[in-house]
């Protein structure tokens, strides 16, 4: 063999261990939320977010550190456990995400966020609302909505001064969530000139609350604020009717959500629930957030939830860091990242000192005719 075909044999035994100059580069991305359980409804929701922000980023052909990137979605289910939680961040560590979205629940974020910080990856929640989580000193835990403080407190002077209650009793459901958004709305609406007749707890996986409304009875509250999520508020808002007691029922995001009024079913009257979405969509971006929700409708053939355009937007945001780092690398995306300004289909995403979003609005609704419907939007 002549030395212009051994080199041309050579080459061509070589070329398969060559990557080629297009090669694309794998940037893996978490996230967390109960894809079983009671609640695995938002759960599902939140993990749609997340896959249509990634589909969408991939049709893109981005280009970060001069080579095309594709994104790949490794999605947990923590079983809104926090042990569950926290095993799930360890496995996306494991597995070398580069960011997590993430958790769905504040009792399942705040352990988790931890074993992200020792890794250095950020996380960013959709959801989590517990002032707590943002509060830990780490430089790597984000949220795209507001928290309990905003939420509970605008639900507290919103019962008492708009709804005109004096007597209010509280439920909450023991959970990080829960009782951080319960305490938040009796503080405010202790302030704002209520009474507070009764405090109960429950657990997230109850389903009989005849004792606790029974002796909430007794107290002839006006209204019941419960500190929980919908699966729960569903089953309490039946025995309330059962037992003849048409209060005014409040909650926050946890309960806010279309599915309430199937799981409440013609125990709820119209106007009786009052919740809160911690988050909200300003006149502005009402255009965007409607052809955002069909193209979301078009792809899973289901309805929006509640927090799948907050996990899409905060997808969005963590791919827009690593764009203006122009490095995958979370030491060096996290400081872009800390001083972002993201136009989402949400509304304008920037973090203040702690991670918290800035300007963080929420939205009122209530319940007619067996749908949610949106109240208002307030900052």
């Amino acid at each position: 063999m002549n030395k212009t075909l051994l080199s041309f044999a050579l080459a061509a035994a070589l070329a398969p261990l060559a990557a080629p100059a297009s090669a694309q580069t794998v940037v893996k991305i978490g996230h967390v939320a109960p894809l079983t359980g009671a609640i695995a409804h938002l759960g599902k929701d939140n993990e749609y977010g997340a896959r249509m922000a990634i589909e969408e980023l991939n049709a893109k052909k981005l280009k970060i550190g001069g080579k095309e990137v594709k994104f790949e979605l490794l999605s947990e289910d923590d079983a809104a456990d926090p042990k569950q939680g926290t095993a799930a961040a360890q496995k996306l560590v494991d597995a070398n995400v580069l960011g997590v979205i993430g958790h769905l629940n504040s009792g399942t974020t705040i352990p988790a966020s931890r074993i992200y910080n020792d890794a250095g990856i950020a996380q960013i929640s959709p959801s989590a609302t517990n002032p707590r989580y943002t509060k830990q000193g780490f430089d790597t835990t984000f949220r795209v909505v507001a928290n309990d403080g905003q939420l509970g407190g605008t639900l507290g002077r919103y019962a008492v001064n708009e709804l005109k209650v004096k007597s209010i009793a509280v439920i909450d459901d023991r959970t990080a969530y829960g009782q951080g958004v319960a305490d938040e709305f009796e503080k405010a609406a202790k302030a704002a000139g209520a009474t507070v007749v009764g405090r109960e707890f429950t657990t997230d996986k109850a389903t009989d609350f005849n004792a606790i409304l029974t002796s909430l009875k007794g107290k002839s509250p006006e209204l019941i604020f419960f500190g929980g999520m919908d699966a729960v508020a569903g089953p309490m808002l039946r025995q309330l009717k059962q037992l003849g007691m048409p209060v005014k029922f409040m909650g926050g995001d946890g309960i806010c959500s279309p599915k309430l009024a199937e799981l409440g079913g013609d125990a709820i009257a119209d106007g009786q629930v009052v919740c809160a979405e911690a988050g909200g969509v300003t006149q502005d971006h009402v255009a965007a957030m409607d052809a955002w929700k069909k193209r979301f409708q078009d792809r899973f053939k289901t309805e929006v939830q509640i927090y799948a355009p907050y996990v899409y937007d905060a997808t969005m945001t963590l791919v827009a860091a690593m764009q203006k780092a122009d490095s995958t690398d979370p030491k060096k995306y996290i400081p872009e990242l800390k001083k972002i300004s993201y136009d989402g289909v949400t509304g304008p995403i920037s973090f203040d000192e702690f991670g918290d979003i800035k300007d963080g609005a929420l939205t009122l609704y209530t319940y007619k005719g067996g749908k949610r419907e949106q109240m208002m939007v307030v900052k």
